[in-house]
């Protein structure tokens, strides 16, 4: 459909308008449909019929826009110089879209990692030795500029989303970002359910229980982040009464944190050294045999 057009029939079946429009698509998941649409409300000889297949769920597709409203937000407030990622948990997904959302970010100025809503998974180990991945050297090319080694990964300030709504891989994940201080957090507090199931054994009646059987506590010997959470560095409520316009806050509040900051930020590069001289590591002339042995031929 194109925008500003109206949705007639489904199947050939005329739309109640005194029902939901979804209603129309009852028990049409995965299935190829014909609907009928026209940029007029009513049928005129002007309609098209388009052969579609509804999928079952539009949550990702709604996840998918608003990742990309706010990476387009934070491109547009920062002029180009900050970088968006959201990381929705510490699990498969979560990886993946770490991993496809940070290919298009690691090489800006400034990155803001938004993990608010994160629903955890696993320790976030990799999400940290990724996002903080350190420059061991440089390379010398003769042509263009040199390289930075390991070429992904992101070296400028860093700031972490976080809200109430994220726990256990959730609370661990800002936890070890704080701890280098690479990375200011913003937002709230988190849910603080740092623990792990496994292990779990099923009932014969195909229930289960879900009993906590790994637990996180600090060096220090307390147990820090559970039944807590994690505090912000910088605390911004998501106010109702400021998001009724699609506006949002704490995101607002990362950008200028970033911008801040990258008033003063400059990457330190060192200056490529001299060429060394090779000269004397050369073997000398070149030693021939004047009578080079015949080649024999065997058969």
């Amino acid at each position: 459909m194109k925008p500003g057009e109206f949705l007639l029939a489904v199947n050939d079946a005329p739309v109640d308008v005194a029902r939901d429009v979804y209603a129309a698509f009852d028990g049409m998941a995965n299935k190829a449909t014909w609907i009928t649409v026209s940029a007029s409300p009513r049928i005129d000889g002007k309609e098209r019929r388009i052969l579609v297949k509804p999928i079952a769920n539009e949550s990702q597709l709604r996840y998918r826009d608003w990742v990309a409203r706010n990476r387009e937000l934070v491109a547009n407030a920062s002029k180009g110089r900050i970088g968006y990622v959201h990381v929705p948990d510490t699990g498969i997904r979560g990886q993946n879209e770490l991993a496809r959302q940070y290919m298009g970010a690691f090489d800006k100025d400034a990155l803001i990692v938004d993990e608010r809503w994160n629903g955890g998974g696993q320790i976030p180990t990799r999400f940290i030795e990724l996002l903080n991945r350190p420059v061991t050297n440089f390379w010398a090319v003769r042509h263009g500029e040199d390289m930075t080694w390991p070429p992904v990964g992101h070296r400028g300030p860093k700031c972490m989303l976080i809200n109430e709504a994220s726990g256990s891989g959730g609370d661990c994940f800002p936890t070890i970002s704080a701890r280098p201080a690479s990375a200011s957090l913003i937002g709230r507090r988190t849910w603080g359910g740092l623990v792990g199931l496994s292990g779990n054994p099923g009932f014969i009646d195909g229930s289960s229980i879900t009993v906590p059987t790994i637990g996180f506590y600090e060096k220090d010997g307390t147990w820090g982040i559970e039944g807590h959470g994690v505090d912000p560095d910088i605390e911004v409520i998501d106010d109702p009464t400021q998001m009724v316009d699609g506006s949002d806050p704490q995101l607002q509040a990362g950008i200028q944190h970033l911008l801040k900051q990258l008033e003063t930020w400059k990457f330190e590069r060192p200056n490529r050294p001299k060429a060394p001289d090779r000269s004397p590591t050369g073997c000398g002339p070149r030693i021939t045999d004047p009578k080079p042995a015949q080649r024999r031929w065997d058969g």
